[in-house]
């Protein structure tokens, strides 16, 4: 059956929040979930000690839905979405919300908003942001006792209007997560640590901070909203590792060294990288779900710099981003199976 679109300039689109006509919401309160529904109310009503404002118990995912090229609506894993943000529930002790209902729920606020989902070939996608917040009241320093778990959609451009170019970043003296602590988790308060510095590198003409790791600030971690990954002079993929389980599991992250590997016969390893080393990698990227591969040309700090390329794309990584896109947009043939039709 055919979609009538809504009236949109989708190529004009920024990367930015419009009010679609449905959101997702469901509770938790007395142990248990309700069943959960759209509402057309894109407003949220708080009592001021909702344990959200004192003690941060939040948490949220990102995922987008897209129009193939045979005009099929998709998703990309949102199964592993709802399997991060359940383990991530887990650990700010909040009611982790049941994984098939997690997709059930995304498909439900996808298909209620199809007249939202960009075209083919637009370069734009409906921008999927699930998300968990407390809602009952707390002063002291507890778990709250009620939840709300929400989805709102919102048709959003490409990150690169002009195409993919490469960033510069810049090494921040700042930590984005302690050892052990929060970082392998999609938490607002991860963010929030991250606003500062990010301000700060923006002001200096950066696009992005590279974070090493706070023990011993000699190991790649993150940047403030993207994994790392590197290509090393043989063309092989070097992807960084933790030793301390502070780098957020990206879903982008873990399919593209599934297609370095068994679709690009690449020569993939993971390992922890030292930041006096990535002078010696061809090719530097960071990855997640809105630009899938950004392209890293240049990082700088106090006492030097390492130049990949300002002016170029390296070709491995453009390969791995040409290949994952287009097993989204369904242009190249899914061996996974992790393109999800939603209708």
């Amino acid at each position: 059956m055919a979609i009538e679109k809504k009236d949109i300039d989708w190529g004009s689109l920024a990367f930015a929040y419009t009010p679609t006509d449905f959101s997702y919401v469901c509770n938790w309160k007395d142990g248990a979930w309700e069943e959960g529904g759209l509402t057309p109310d894109h407003t949220l009503n708080l009592s001021e000690c909702a344990g959200i404002f004192h003690y941060c118990q939040e948490c949220f995912e990102g995922l987008k839905a897209y129009t193939t090229k045979e005009g099929d609506i998709v998703c990309f894993r949102p199964d592993m979405n709802a399997e991060r943000m359940y383990d991530t529930a887990e650990r700010l002790c909040m009611p982790p919300f049941p994984k098939d209902k997690f997709v059930e729920a995304v498909e439900m606020v996808v298909k209620a908003n199809a007249a939202w989902v960009p075209p083919f070939g637009s370069g734009a996608t409906l921008y999927i942001r699930p998300f968990m917040i407390a809602t009952g009241n707390v002063i002291g320093v507890k778990p709250a006792t009620e939840y709300q778990f929400r989805i709102l959609v919102t048709p959003v451009g490409p990150y690169y209007k002009g195409g993919v170019q490469p960033v510069a970043l810049m090494v921040s003296d700042y930590d984005r997560a302690a050892p052990h602590g929060t970082g392998n988790i999609k938490a607002g308060l991860n963010y929030a640590m991250s606003l500062y510095p990010s301000v700060q590198a923006h002001s200096q003409g950066f696009a992005d901070n590279m974070f090493l790791d706070s023990q011993t600030r000699t190991y790649v971690e993150e940047s403030g909203g993207a994994n790392f990954l590197f290509v090393d002079k043989d063309g092989g993929l070097v992807v960084p590792q933790s030793f301390t389980d502070s780098i957020l599991p990206s879903i982008t992250r873990r399919s593209l060294v599934a297609v370095a590997k068994e679709m690009l016969g690449l020569n993939v390893v993971e390992r922890p990288v030292r930041f006096d080393e990535i002078g010696e990698f061809t090719e530097c990227g960071m990855c997640g779900t809105a630009a899938v591969i950004s392209p890293v040309g240049k990082v700088v700090w106090k006492d030097g710099e390492v130049v990949y390329g300002m002016d170029h794309v390296g070709p491995v990584l453009a390969k791995l981003r040409a290949t994952l896109t287009g097993i989204q947009s369904g242009e190249v043939e899914d061996k996974f199976n992790w393109v999800h039709k939603v209708m």
